[in-house]
């Protein structure tokens, strides 16, 4: 219990009464290997993502929880929540890939139809939660905040799906993610969001280059130095066709 005190109280302090909570930081460090290894398609990306979602739930709840940043971003806290529920999913799908004895997840192209499908989840379900936020009380402006809330809730589905596009998805969510917890005090989650906005792009390039090997080995050139060279690309998937 006294780390569990020590661990809620914990600030690193700055001159001129500025602070960041270390469990801000911590579930932020946690997030971004979470991002890591998703990016490796690893299975304990998913657990390590969950301790993070933990951390960061208590930050975002600061009334709740008593933090010195007595600021509530509900679409905030309420991703947290869904990010568990979510990384559960993705958990035991990729874990069912791996049992079977293949790789946790193979990058796939979403279809055009799930393209449009997921634009307009993304802009219907912000203009619906806004409302709904608003009457929460979170934070100004609440667009903002839904907007995270459903990108965050449709990356972490199309992460576990093995949408290549998840990654683009994050990155909508970073740009307008920064100015939001940068205005509402919560300079750790802002700065790691910049980070972050740069790390989803390699990302979404590691996933691209990975499908398009696979598409390559996928496309024989004809003749038994093609049937010799698709063999050798199964047994080597970092093998690349030329």
């Amino acid at each position: 219990m006294d780390v569990l005190q020590w661990l809620f109280d914990a600030k690193i302090e700055f001159e001129g009464g500025q602070f960041l909570l270390l469990r801000e930081v911590l579930g932020n460090v946690f997030g971004l290997l979470s991002a890591l290894g998703g990016m490796r398609r690893k299975v304990w990306a998913w657990p390590i993502g969950i301790l993070g979602n933990l951390l960061l739930l208590t930050v975002f709840l600061g009334t709740v929880f008593g933090s010195p940043n007595a600021v509530d971003l509900l679409g905030q806290a309420g991703r947290q929540v869904m990010f568990i529920a979510t990384s559960v999913y993705g958990w035991v799908r990729w874990r069912q890939a791996r049992s079977e004895g293949g790789t946790a997840v193979e990058p796939e192209w979403a279809s055009w139809g799930t393209r449009i499908l997921l634009v307009v989840a993304m802009v219907g379900g912000t203009a619906l939660l806004t409302p709904i936020f608003r009457a929460l009380g979170s934070y100004e402006p609440v667009w903002a905040d839904a907007w995270i809330f459903m990108g965050s809730l449709l990356a972490t589905y199309g992460m576990a799906k093995g949408w290549v596009e998840f990654w683009l998805i994050w990155v909508a969510v970073d740009i307008v993610g920064v100015p939001l917890l940068w205005s509402a005090g919560y300079y750790a989650s802002a700065f790691m969001y910049v980070f972050y906005g740069a790390f989803t792009l390699v990302g979404f390039f590691v996933w691209w280059r990975v499908r398009s090997r696979r598409d390559d080995t996928a496309r024989p050139s004809g003749g038994d130095d093609a049937r010799v060279t698709v063999e050798t690309a199964h047994l080597d998937p970092t093998v690349r066709t030329r």
